[in-house]
């Protein structure tokens, strides 16, 4: 109830997000890039021709592309913003005597705040008891040596070099500590620095830039090309200055994909939702491109191909095994067997939040932590009372070097040092083990039956843990961990069981039918490891598994020739730095490599890797920020769905430039029949702008929209370096597709000139109603025509019919609102003579009806051929 009150006093713990770039420059934006440049620059040689209506129209065409691209960008940024807040952040407080985990935003000042390694500081804390502390103060000095920090008072002069105190914002990267909270939200140190430094920096993403360069190649073959050709004009004497001003617009109108940022935007956007809706939550727009592109997925084993949870499947202490659900609950009167004295350093070596009540509320904190505490209480030992008993007074915290975690513990004057870890390093510290009630000498043989039982666990699957522990004299000092776990009596083993996901086997599957890598990377031992990869289908039964040990007998040279020989899938026994170290290898051999991680030591591997993948819910607050992508669900399936989006997204882009290169085509064939023949203009530069309008524009954007196409996931990722706008997508748009619409857009000119002058080539009717009846049919020809090329461009090599014509409901409603969208324009006066429009007769609507399902068969061939092709090379 005082916290609530507090609350309400102090307000929520958060510091108010960083505001969105100003709207009014995110519009500027969308009208000074590239291709708006060379637009303006079409309006005013339009003014130069004495075509005000022109220049007017080409205006309108930016501005209302600037609108929509603006409108994309924003909900882009507030999806970002909507989704990033999703992100589980949270702290672990002491209210009514028991540690329970709130929300970030409720901490009050007066709260008893814990933190462990890993987690950021939530709010300002005077410390009271420390473990070790070394904390990451860079987000608030730049600097980036750890410091340490301890309970014990000391003279600063800044709040940021107090020694008894971590502040919000900052990182435990060791050790652990609990203190009184001072400050919170804006009233924090951090809090204070970033009221004066909030600001957003957009950067542009590397698919962001490769757009930039295929805008400035399109501008400078537009200017090329309206050059040449108005030379040539002019050197033939076809074209006077006039002309050649309005074919210089026209070409710069045709060719110019003014379609293309909105449609990008829109891409992007909804790739971001859908993977938002799959519990991938995506920090950075190229992360979505970088994700279509992965060959090589480094994961972790535990928590993400393998469930959450974890249980106790099987204790073994004083040489007797005993199932989980089948040993007797302990002799608390007694408590001297080795199985009572497992259970108390299972309890008390143990950073886990008992339960309030039922062990089914037991749902805070690491699930190996959460699983010992759950098998205690079952065996009738209470974890709060045993620990108001057992009064911690020390921790040495778990590190991946030594992987073990030692604390010392103090009840009515004995001292004791509590030790659990790997079992092997366990055992290496222990000189007796606990058996009949009395430490016994703990010699080889027994040692190597003690391994032999663990390899025993590991090879059906589950997770052993040592035990140990050492009664110490009254007053005798320990001041490192390396000092503190020697000599130890060795208690036992807890094997657990950490079922694989079911979801994950067929994910696996997925990747490698997609020509994607899966390597397991796991800090346990090589026999869970190996059980675990070959029930995942990620190792086959004669797999080999190399170990961290391994890796440090390897130069960068041989790790490179073990991958590319050998190509295991699985590293077992891996530290932080083997992890960092085979991201970098993978990199260096060309893939491009996604990795997961969930701890402290785990965040340069992030960041070193294309996508950094972090875990939401067991992940630290370190390995969170230092990611690309966070998985809400810990979940390995959700990096394959999410590789799919990102496939899809760059395909869909792709898709979009083919449409619109071939409409390019068919609007700048016109120009150079005139130019180059003589004939009169079979197409405006006004029904050029139209045509973008309306033909480019509406299906283009439902082609961003696109879902992922069957099979997608059955091709090998694309290469490192290979362009968007490839050599074959070129040929396909321009030299297949965009022909082919300017053949039959040019035919329905050429018919309805022969119709009505009695030749095609003669003479031709050059203005009047019946010219402009010859334009609009050309008009209306390449709009057919790209119907029919919105449903061909939705593959580059699959056919319609096994897409399916539903698939995109999108599409099908733009495809009706260009129709409408031509009737409006060609029925409307005012329209009508403002684009140079006539109404087309009836007899030729069969003609235009019959242009998208020839360009679409045509198309349809032309993917049979080369699949047919395809298929006889591969035998």
């Amino acid at each position: 109830g005082e916290a609530e009150r507090r609350l309400r006093l102090h307000g929520p713990n958060e510091i108010a997000r960083p505001q969105p770039p100003q709207l009014l420059r995110l519009f500027l934006a969308q009208v000074s890039h590239t291709l708006a440049l060379l637009l303006w620059a079409a309006a005013a040689l339009a003014l130069l021709a004495g075509l005000p209506p022109l220049a007017w129209a080409i205006v309108a065409i930016v501005l209302i592309n600037a609108a929509f691209s603006f409108w994309q960008e924003y909900r882009a940024s507030q999806l970002v913003q909507a989704l990033h807040g999703r992100m589980p952040s949270g702290a672990r407080v002491r209210r009514d005597g028991n540690e329970l985990r709130v929300p970030a935003t409720e901490v009050v000042p007066g709260d008893v705040l814990i933190v462990h390694r890993g987690d950021r500081v939530a709010a300002d804390v005077r410390l009271t008891h420390s473990a070790e502390l070394l904390a990451d103060y860079s987000i608030l000095t730049g600097e980036s040596q750890a410091v340490e920090r301890t309970a014990e008072a000391a003279p600063y002069t800044s709040l940021g070099e107090a020694t008894n105190c971590v502040l919000a914002g900052t990182t435990v990267l060791e050790g652990s500590g609990e203190g009184v909270v001072f400050a919170t939200g804006r009233d924090t140190a951090f809090g204070k620095v970033a009221a004066l430094t909030q600001q957003l920096y957009a950067q542009p993403s590397p698919l962001q830039r490769e757009l930039a360069v295929t805008a400035r190649i399109i501008a400078a073959v537009a200017i090329c090309v309206g050059v040449i050709f108005f030379a040539a004009g002019y050197a033939t004497e076809r074209v006077s200055a006039n002309d050649g001003l309005l074919f210089g617009v026209g070409i710069l109108v045709a060719l110019i994909p003014e379609g293309l940022l909105p449609t990008v935007s829109l891409a992007l956007a909804l790739g971001v939702q859908r993977m938002g809706h799959q519990n991938a939550i995506v920090k950075r727009l190229s992360s979505v491109e970088a994700l279509g592109s992965t060959s090589v997925i480094c994961t972790d084993k535990t928590g993400t191909l393998t469930e959450t949870e974890m249980a106790v499947h099987e204790l073994w202490a004083g040489d007797v095994l005993y199932g989980a659900g089948e040993a007797r609950p302990i002799d608390e009167s007694g408590g001297q067997s080795a199985l009572s004295w497992l259970l108390r350093c299972a309890v008390l070596c143990n950073n886990g939040v008992p339960p309030s009540g039922r062990p089914s509320d037991l749902n805070v904190g690491d699930p190996l932590d959460e699983a010992l505490l759950l098998v205690a209480m079952k065996l009738g030992l209470d974890p709060h009372r045993e620990r108001r008993a057992w009064r911690r007074l020390k921790e040495f915290p778990f590190h991946a070097e030594r992987r073990r975690m030692s604390t010392l513990h103090k009840s009515d004057g004995a001292l004791a040092l509590f030790v659990k870890g790997g079992p092997a390093e366990t055992l290496a510290r222990c000189v007796y083990e606990l058996r009949n009630e009395e430490p016994l000498p703990l010699e080889e043989a027994r040692r190597s039956q003690i391994l032999g039982r663990v390899n025993d666990m590991s090879d059906r699957g589950l997770r052993v843990l040592g035990f140990a522990y050492r009664p110490l004299r009254s007053g005798e000092r320990l001041d490192s961990a390396e000092e503190a776990e020697q000599e130890l009596i060795f208690l036992g083993l807890a094997g657990l069981e950490n079922p694989l996901r079911a979801e994950v086997p067929q994910a696996v599957a997925r990747c490698q039918s997609a020509g994607i890598r899966v390597v397991m990377l796991t800090g346990d031992h090589e026999h869970t490891a190996l059980v675990v990869a070959k029930q995942a289908g990620i190792a086959s039964n004669n797999a080999t598994v190399v170990t961290g040990g391994q890796l440090d007998a390897l130069d960068d040279g041989a790790l490179i020739r073990l991958l590319e020989e050998k190509r295991p899938a699985v590293f077992a026994r891996v530290a932080p730095e083997h992890k960092l170290r085979l991201v970098q290898a993978y990199k260096r051999l060309g893939d491009v490599v996604a990795v997961t991680g969930d701890g402290v030591n785990d965040a340069p591997a992030l960041k070193a890797a294309d996508v950094g993948v972090a875990m939401g819910k067991k992940g630290s607050d370190v390995a969170r920020e230092a990611a690309d992508m966070v998985l809400m669900d810990d979940n390995f399936a959700t990096i394959v769905a999410a590789v799919e989006e990102g496939r899809a997204v760059y395909e869909n882009i792709r898709k979009f430039l083919t449409y619109f290169l071939t409409a390019n085509v068919a609007e700048a064939a016109p120009f150079v029949l005139f130019v180059l023949a003589g004939i009169p203009l079979p197409l405006t530069v006004l029904q050029i702008l139209l045509v973008d309008l309306g033909a480019d524009v509406f299906p283009g954007l439902a082609l961003g929209a696109d879902p992922a196409e069957p099979g997608l996931m059955r091709r090998p990722p694309r290469a490192r370096g290979e362009r968007m706008v490839s050599a074959a997508l070129l040929l396909r748009a321009l030299a297949f597709l965009g022909m082919l619409a300017a053949v039959f857009s040019l035919a329905g000119y050429f018919y309805w000139q022969w119709d009505v002058t009695g030749t095609a080539f003669g003479s031709f009717v050059d203005e009047g109603p019946l010219y402009r009846q010859a334009t609009t049919m050309t008009w209306a020809g390449i709009v057919a025509c790209q119907i029919g090329n919105a449903f061909a461009c939705r593959s580059e090599r699959e056919s319609i019919l096994r897409i399916g014509f539903l698939t995109n409901r999108p599409l099908l409603w733009a495809i009706a609102a260009t129709i409408a969208f031509m009737a409006i324009f060609i029925a409307l006066p005012p329209l009508r003579d403002l684009f140079d429009l006539e109404p087309i007769e009836p007899r030729y609507w069969p003609l235009l009806a019959a242009f998208p399902p020839l360009f679409l068969a045509t198309e349809e061939a032309r993917k049979l051929i080369l699949r047919r092709l395809s298929r006889r090379r591969k035998r």
